[in-house]
């Protein structure tokens, strides 16, 4: 019997792959525990549907994000921040407060997890910043940090 599974199946394999089983493991187990469905051509064509779909919203979400990375790449966004003697700020510059600026500055809204800074940014003058827009996607920034 073949069974489209609709969960991870730690002995079987993935949600979504189509699977040969025994006839009473599957009408015992995997059908009444709704872990996958019978692989009739319904089903089948269901699952064809089902992938095309997540393939096309993939697609969507990468072109956001090259789309993204063209506006954001060798842009300079400045932060002004109040400093102590010798230029040195209170604290250090967050991947919040970036985000933000980016936000102020350009519009483009991204995630402040998705900007990771090597080491913390603790000084008045330009640093550069990497952002990740996607899984393979990613570019840096400049940011220049003023005295306010």
């Amino acid at each position: 019997m073949q069974i489209i599974l609709l969960q991870d199946v730690k002995s079987l394999g993935k949600k979504g792959t189509v699977v040969k089983v025994n006839d009473s493991y599957g009408r015992n187990y995997i059908i009444p525990k709704k872990l996958g469905v019978e692989a009739n051509p319904v089903n089948l064509n269901n699952l064809k549907l089902q992938n095309a779909n997540a393939e096309k919203i993939e697609n969507m979400k990468q072109e956001s994000a090259r789309s993204m990375k063209e506006k954001l790449s060798g842009k300079t966004i400045v932060l002004r921040i109040k400093t102590g003697k010798d230029g040195k700020t209170f604290g250090s510059v967050t991947g919040k407060e970036i985000a933000q600026a980016i936000m102020d500055e350009l519009g483009l809204e991204v995630d402040k997890k998705k900007i990771s800074i090597e080491e913390p940014i603790k000084t008045v003058g330009t640093h550069t910043v990497n952002v990740k827009l996607y899984k393979d996607i990613h570019t840096d920034i400049t940011v220049k940090v003023e005295e306010a």
